[in-house]
């Protein structure tokens, strides 16, 4: 976080206490210290920052300029990221996109975190998250993260996942999705008429 906030500063570091006193220079030796300037001369570690070549994160609802909105528990670093980016490659997804005017109707403006300035261009993605969160829209597919977590762990079966889920466009992932969807539940209802 410390490294994303420097490079939204435009800054070459920022100084911290943590991490001080700690094993974290020992397994990352091109860490430095600086020595504050002011009287207290307190030595501090220099956490060096972060620059993106480009930032894209999804949002629950955004105006077509870019103006967007979270409405979850948390924005995570979304704001930091397009901060941190160089402008002409930052871009937000969203749930929705509405006017401006309707942004204030489900949250206070505490949760329009990123603002026009930060964005470069818009996309409408209902459903872009998936498999993880965008509360209050839906919660995570726990059951499709097993399955993409139980293909990674074989190479053929990668190889299909890949070829069935990622190889296309988000249309037809998300298309695939419903359809791995529907085959689970139409197993799940033979099994239990088997049970019968």
């Amino acid at each position: 976080q410390w490294a994303l906030f420097a490079g939204s500063l435009r800054l070459p570091f920022l100084p911290t206490r943590a991490g001080l006193g700690s094993g974290v220079m020992d397994v990352n030796p091109s860490l430095k210290t600086v020595k504050s300037p002011y009287t207290d001369g307190e030595e501090l570690l220099a956490v060096p920052a972060i620059r993106l070549d480009a930032a894209f994160v999804h949002m629950n609802r955004s105006d077509t300029r870019g103006n967007a909105q979270y409405l979850g528990p948390d924005v995570y670093f979304d704001d930091l990221f397009l901060a941190a980016c160089e402008p002409g490659r930052r871009f937000v997804s969203a749930e929705k996109i509405i006017p401006t005017e309707d942004l204030l109707k489900e949250g206070t403006f505490h949760t329009l975190k990123i603002n026009r300035s930060m964005v470069d261009g818009v996309i409408h993605a209902p459903n872009g998250a998936h498999f993880t969160t965008c509360e209050p829209d839906y919660g995570r597919d726990e059951s499709f993260q097993k399955a993409y977590v139980d293909a990674a762990r074989d190479p053929e079966a990668w190889k299909a996942f890949s070829d069935r889920f990622l190889s296309g466009d988000e249309a037809n992932y998300q298309s695939q999705v419903l359809s791995w969807r529907a085959e689970k539940e139409a197993a799940a209802k033979a099994a239990k008429e088997a049970a019968k």
